[in-house]
């Protein structure tokens, strides 16, 4: 199935996975208005569709995303969605998880619509950077929120500081990228992963995201009690019996969502 909105931002449909993928090559894939608009519009549909798992996240044309469209910006283009941030995913990221799928230049606004992704998987000459103090600027799309809680916290303060980029494999030694491929083989690797989670069930996987993804929030003891009605409305759910009953059976199982 094809999504386009404006062509800015296509989305593809199958077996339980949604592939987005920014698509202004002639620009680097950098963010514009309709960029905003469309990436808020595909994820809403992802997050609409009980067939849909997980979504992957990726640019056209080998770049992921090269930031904030200046030019549209000094045309006055808003690139903010009201509630959801820069380019309609950064201050709220989707209830599914979204794999950062990475070739060429993730930067600035790019390598905040990334951070904004649950895993990244980056080929190994893709490249990150938060540059805006080099402009005068500061990476306010939750870049500077999300990085150190990703990468060391003196690391982080480092590149956030001088603007300097570092490399996918700078950023898989730290943790930030799950997994490293050839160049022009990062959806393939984000697709594999992909897999490997679609394959579990629906509802244990968005709650699962939901209670890892607040984590580093909470104490121990608040943790426990947010999952608590988590917990219950899984334990409730055909899924979890389906689960229970195709591990007895020695059978794969057959998930609804329900």
């Amino acid at each position: 199935m094809e999504n386009e909105s404006g062509n800015e931002v296509l989305m593809h449909i199958d077996a339980g996975l949604a592939i987005i993928t920014i698509n202004r090559p002639a620009a680097r894939n950098a963010i514009n208005h309709a960029v905003a608009v469309g990436l808020a519009s595909v994820i809403d549909e992802m997050e609409s569709r009980p067939d849909v798992v997980i979504g992957i996240i990726t640019g056209a044309g080998g770049t992921f995303c090269a930031g904030m469209d200046l030019k549209a910006f000094l045309a006055g283009e808003d690139m903010i969605i009201p509630g959801r941030g820069l380019a309609g995913i950064c201050e709220r990221p989707p209830r599914k998880p979204v794999i950062a799928a990475v070739e060429g230049w993730a930067l600035a606004g790019g390598c905040e619509v990334a951070l904004a992704c649950d895993l990244m998987v980056a080929a190994s000459d893709a490249r990150f950077g938060l540059p805006e103090t080099k402009r005068g600027l500061i990476a306010a799309a939750g870049g500077l929120l999300r990085l150190p809680r990703r990468i060391p916290p003196a690391v982080a303060m480092e590149y956030a500081l001088t603007g300097e980029a570092f490399s996918a494999e700078v950023a898989h030694r730290y943790g930030l990228v799950n997994r490293l491929t050839e160049p022009g083989r990062a959806l393939e690797g984000a697709k594999a992963l992909a897999a490997q989670i679609r394959a579990n069930g629906p509802l244990a996987v968005a709650a699962t995201k939901e209670i890892v993804s607040g984590a580093l929030d909470d104490s121990l003891e608040a943790g426990f009690v947010r999952q608590q009605p988590l917990l219950e409305a899984i334990l409730g759910s055909a899924d979890a019996r389906e689960g229970a009953a195709a591990f007895a059976e020695k059978r794969a199982p057959e998930w609804t969502g329900r």
